[in-house]
């Protein structure tokens, strides 16, 4: 039978990823697409399948190993359906962990305040890190979000296949009696009972677009984790407009050959006029430190921007924005718009942000509420521009005005640094010459 390396595949531009969580071991069956191992970077968390089936010969990495692409993690017998033979050394291995584990591991008590599976209060020994959870079988998306709710995975039993702990069984973990949470801490909301909506009328059941089974746990954690207040003003930008539609016709009807081709929209003046900000008010181009005692502040200037695509929404980064003048801005929105709709993006695009816009100036409102992009401290959301008339001193005339809607962490940014950010960045979009100097 033949011994296959099993490699890291292509993972975009990380290198040294640390190795979080094995997830088999020596003797073990195993079918293609079976996740081996789990790796996680500073902004995803990813699983490496196995490319067929057969059984695990040696597992050659260790969790907090640091792999990259094409680094070897696992000698898979390639082909095997069958598990070790009952005298294999794999299976004596395996019998004599089982048999350690079921002595030298005894069940936590259950704490009488805090759910069945808190520690006691008082206990000399503290839940374990996620790094210690290498010998639990539980996917990325299970292992985070036991992390978030502050579950101890090595005191649940799996009920998924070979013992794998689910996301039911987090959530069951959670239960207490008439199906109402137990736990006590901050993340510990009761989920929303399940309806069998079939009884009703007739339904259709379709997957969750990718982008948002990514997107969204990232976004209920910043939700829940941030104080989230917005700041609502307006710009007005009338001879701003004017002076858009001129560039836009020259780069527009200028041929692809002689550097045209491309359209001149307001999210580029709102990426200039942010920037300003920005420098102005550094506060808000910065992140809270873990310790949530320091302030990190960023001395670059890597503008997220919300583009929406046909499975969901997703942030590309258009790093050093401050380096970087209208037109080249219009020409690399217009490049990374395309980027992300035909889904040919990598982690290295959608990371490394400091500050995010989320425009829906193209489809309309006149206001909303857009959700903090964590680390991130503030993002600023625009919705469609509107003639409103405007006293002059004299008489009304009918101006251009574009809402702008900054959503903050309270933590970080207070309510009189929100309106004087917001104050000066309409100042600077009313003003042509800020903007192009």
């Amino acid at each position: 039978m033949s011994l296959m390396e099993v490699k890291v595949p292509d993972i975009g531009d990380f290198k040294n990823v640390p190795v979080i969580e094995i997830l088999v071991k020596a003797g073990d069956t195993v079918k293609a697409d079976d996740p081996l191992v789990s790796l996680e970077s500073d902004k995803a968390t990813m699983e490496v399948p196995a490319p067929s089936a057969g059984i695990v010969s040696e597992i050659v990495v260790k969790v907090g190993d640091k792999v990259s692409e094409g680094s070897v993690i696992v000698m898979l017998e390639a082909g095997k359906a069958a598990g070790p033979k009952p005298g294999s050394s794999a299976a004596k291995a395996a019998a004599a962990a089982a048999a350690t584990a079921s002595v030298a591991t005894p069940a936590a008590p259950p704490s009488p305040t805090s759910g069945v599976f808190a520690p006691v209060k008082g206990s000399a020994t503290p839940p374990p890190k996620p790094s210690e959870y290498g010998g639990v079988h539980a996917s990325p998306s299970v292992r985070r979000l036991a992390r978030e709710l502050d579950i101890d995975l090595l005191q649940l039993k799996g009920t998924g296949e070979k013992g794998r702990i689910t996301k039911d069984d987090v959530k069951a973990s959670m239960k207490g009696a008439g199906g109402v949470s137990a736990h006590t801490g901050g993340m510990g909301i009761p989920e929303i009972p399940a309806i069998d909506f079939s009884k009703f009328g007739a339904i259709e059941t379709k997957p969750l677009p990718r982008i948002k089974r990514v997107s969204g746990p990232h976004l209920h954690r910043a939700w829940l984790n941030i104080p989230h207040v917005t700041h609502a003003d307006e710009a007005d930008i009338t001879e701003l407009e004017d002076f858009r539609k001129k560039l836009d016709t020259k780069g527009k009807d200028t041929p692809k050959e002689k550097g045209g081709g491309y359209r001149v929209t307001m999210l580029s003046f709102l990426i200039k006029a942010a920037i300003g900000a920005l420098k102005e008010y550094p506060m808000l181009n910065a992140s809270l430190a873990p310790d949530k005692e320091n302030l990190i502040y960023k001395k670059y200037y890597n503008i997220g921007v919300a583009v929406d695509t046909p499975d969901g929404l997703v942030v590309p980064v258009i790093r050093d924005a401050d380096r970087k003048g209208i037109l080249e801005l219009s020409q690399e929105l217009g490049m990374l718009s395309k980027k992300m709709r035909d889904g040919r993006f990598t982690p290295a695009d959608i990371s490394g942000g400091s500050f995010s816009i989320s425009s829906l100036g193209g489809i309309g409102g006149t206001h909303f509420t857009p959700i903090v992009n964590a680390p991130e401290v503030a993002i600023l959301g625009v919705v469609r521009s509107t003639i409103k008339p405007h006293w002059n001193g004299k008489t009304f005339e009918p101006r251009l005005m574009l809402p702008l809607c900054l959503s903050y962490d309270h933590r970080v940014v207070d309510g009189a640094l929100a309106a004087r950010f917001t104050r000066h960045l309409a100042g600077i979009l009313e003003d042509v010459r800020q903007l192009v100097l």
